[in-house]
């Protein structure tokens, strides 16, 4: 076995990247999953008397070799996937589910960790905690089944394995194999960074002139900037054409019969630990706990976007029909009209803006943001990773390390789709402790050429700053044990730190400082800030109805018995709430990758408004004082959310944090869908 994959020799403790090849993982995954086994064995078969020490602690570190095998391999399969990892991926899918299955629903296991909890008072409040989330994540893996219906659920759990995979590799063929050539007859209406951008886009493939792929930084301002009305339905469809048998990849990469799959399965496995469907078994351990709670948020929610929608959409086939377009308002007109409203109520264009918003001051603002609320510092290394693409940085505080972060920006074929934050290895304090390795990827659009400054949309500045605020949970972390440090939280408590950091870019002080322009150095007009910042809830209309459609389909197809076809279900729920027309799901369910490639997000994408809720009424606190760097509510902020993991249950730490519960007035006020005295 190639050493390097369990024991990092780079810089700071990285993995070395370039002594690591595709035909190393094998034999490694076949050695750590041997290892893995029997060192669970030995906790499991331990004839001393259950202790936290011997058993839930034991536990902690039993598995270490292969997760940091998994880090690496995860990491590289989502930056830079080629044939070799997706057959990999395949094959090794249902292997980490079958020995996943057999600890967690290892009734020794269960029994010695039922043991200590029944002792658990003379415990650290940690241990204590450690034990009672142990004990809870056996009992919800099937542990206390017996039977047919423990054979059944580890099937369930392989199974869906290899579902989980194929969805999200149907759904990457898609985004990569699709290109659609835009002849220099058809630039109409483009800007000229937009157009860089798609010869840039061209060159990469080995084609000339320019092109649109299904890059989200690159399609979204096609759809915003092409006068062409053909090309952007053609642009529009492809887009939403992912996963569903229609897209690039044909027949081949169709998803809908996987998701109804999918579906039946979590069904199935909710029903054998004796819950009503899968809704319930998902929310039971999150912050809103049922169903109907979260139903409850978003149908509150969606009532006012829907009226600001629908305002929206009047005014916008005002403007379709001035210009001599018969017929309704598309889903692919919506974003070139906005686009033009916006224009002319703010006199803002994106095209105006993007030369203050590289990626080199966006980054600078980033960090200077954390440092100026939580004393970090971020030194920039070479080390050898995965892409010439991807940096490294050391996060220090009064020069003593706390975290080590990797950032990976630009769009790549090979990379998947969106923006996320991993870890390469958690936070703890076991033996000599262990530092975080921290990842942030994105797929904005690379600069036209080497040397060349990297332009970021306002879209994609809050998304360096989103994952970002996920690092910082990561790089904050101070807790004992890793499976509660950094991101392992409540999944509808996740996304509170992510979003409260986004409030950093609109201040004012910190875009005066930062966004300067690529050319001339200049800082932003504080005109062009004040505009920018106008027009930040120009279309909340749009974006929180396409967002709510996706949150209300996804608690629908959990609840209740699993649809035969989703499809079907998806268009009943849409027709149900009267979604406007030209306002599609923000994720359909043939490419609805944070649902159906694994189950973390199902029954869950709800949490982003659920934390939504929470991070406008955190930034609230900073409000208050008067000062969006308050030192006193960092400190707090630090104390109470960002070091404490799943140490403590989320809504004691927000309350120890803010003081009392939330409200989804902040919240509706942020988006601007009610004004200050409704």
């Amino acid at each position: 076995m190639n050493p390097e994959l369990t024991h990092w020799t780079g810089p700071l403790g990285l993995p070395r990247f370039d002594l690591i090849r595709d035909e190393d993982f094998p034999p490694a995954f076949d050695a750590c999953l041997q290892l893995a086994g029997q060192a669970v064995e030995a906790i499991a078969a331990n004839p001393a008397p259950p202790s936290f020490d011997n058993t839930v602690a034991a536990l902690e570190s039993a598995e270490e070799p292969l997760n940091r095998l998994c880090a690496i391999f995860y990491t590289l399969t989502g930056v830079d996937s080629n044939p070799a990892r997706e057959d990999q991926q395949r094959q090794i899918a249902p292997r980490l589910a079958a020995h996943g299955s057999k600890v967690s629903m290892d009734p020794r296991l269960f029994d010695r960790v039922e043991a200590v909890m029944q002792d658990a008072d003379d415990l650290a409040p940690e241990d204590r905690r450690l034990t009672e989330l142990t004990l809870r994540g056996l009992r919800r893996a099937g542990a206390g089944l017996t039977g047919a219906s423990r054979e059944r659920m580890a099937e369930i759990r392989e199974r869906l394995a290899v579902l989980s995979n194929d969805f999200a590799q149907n759904v990457l063929t898609d985004e990569r194999d699709f290109t659609m050539a835009v002849s220099d007859d058809q630039l109409a209406g483009l800007p000229e960074w937009l157009i860089r951008a798609m010869r840039a886009a061209a060159r990469e493939r080995g084609l000339t002139g320019q092109i649109v792929t299904l890059n989200r930084s690159l399609i979204v301002p096609f759809l915003e900037y092409a006068a062409d009305r053909g090309l952007r339905e053609a642009a529009w469809r492809a887009w939403t054409a992912r996963g569903s048998g229609q897209g690039a990849g044909g027949a081949a990469t169709d998803n809908r019969q996987v998701a109804a799959e999918i579906l039946s399965l979590r069904h199935e496995r909710a029903r054998l630990l004796g819950y009503e469907d899968f809704a319930s078994y998902k929310l039971e351990p999150e912050m809103a706990r049922t169903a109907a709670n979260v139903e409850a948020l978003l149908t509150e929610v969606w009532a006012a976007a829907k009226t600001r929608a629908d305002a929206d959409a009047a005014r916008l086939a005002e403007m379709l029909h001035e210009d001599g377009v018969n017929g309704a308002l598309e889903p692919w007109d919506w974003r070139f009209y906005a686009g033009r409203r916006r224009k002319a109520e703010h006199d803002l264009d994106e095209a105006e803006v993007k030369p203050y918003l590289t990626l080199e001051a966006m980054l600078g603002a980033v960090f200077d943001t954390a440092q100026r609320l939580f004393g970090i510092e971020m030194r920039e290394f070479v080390a050898p990773l995965w892409s010439p693409d991807a940096r490294a940085w050391e996060v220090t505080r009064n020069d003593q390390p706390l975290a080590v972060f990797v950032g990976d920006y630009f769009a790549r074929p090979s990379k998947r789709s969106g923006a996320w934050c991993s870890s390469l290895q958690q936070q703890h304090k076991i033996g000599q402790g262990q530092r975080p390795i921290v990842t942030n990827v994105c797929n904005f659009t690379p600069p036209e050429a080497e040397g060349a400054p990297a332009y970021l949309s306002w879209d994609d500045a809050h998304t360096l700053f989103h994952e970002f605020g996920h690092a910082l949970h990561h790089i904050l972390s101070d807790v004992s044990w890793p499976s509660m440090s950094g991101t392992s939280v409540a999944r509808d408590f996740v996304e509170l730190p992510s979003q409260l950091f986004e409030h950093w870019l609109e201040q004012p002080q910190v875009l005066d400082r930062h966004a300067r322009h690529a050319e001339t150095g200049a800082p932003l007009p504080a005109g062009l800030r004040d505009r920018i910042l106008a027009a930040g809830n120009a279309d909340q209309g749009f974006a929180t109805t396409e967002y709510l459609e996706s949150a209300l389909v996804d608690l629908a197809f959990h609840r209740g018995a699993p649809p035969a076809d989703p499809m079907a279900r998806q268009a009943e729920v849409l027709a149900g709430l009267g979604a406007p027309a030209a306002i599609p799901m923000r994720h359909a369910t043939p490419h609805f990758a944070h649902v159906f490639s694994g189950d973390g997000y199902s029954s869950g994408y709800y949490s982003y408004m659920w934390s939504e809720v929470m991070d406008a009424d955190a930034f609230e606190a900073f409000v208050e004082k008067g000062d969006a760097f308050d030192p006193q509510t960092a400190r707090r902020l630090e104390e109470w959310i960002l070091s404490k993991g799943d140490s403590r249950p989320a809504d004691e730490l927000w309350l120890q944090f803010r003081g009392r519960k939330p409200g989804v007035q902040a919240l509706l006020k942020g988006r601007g869908l009610v004004t200050a005295t409704d």
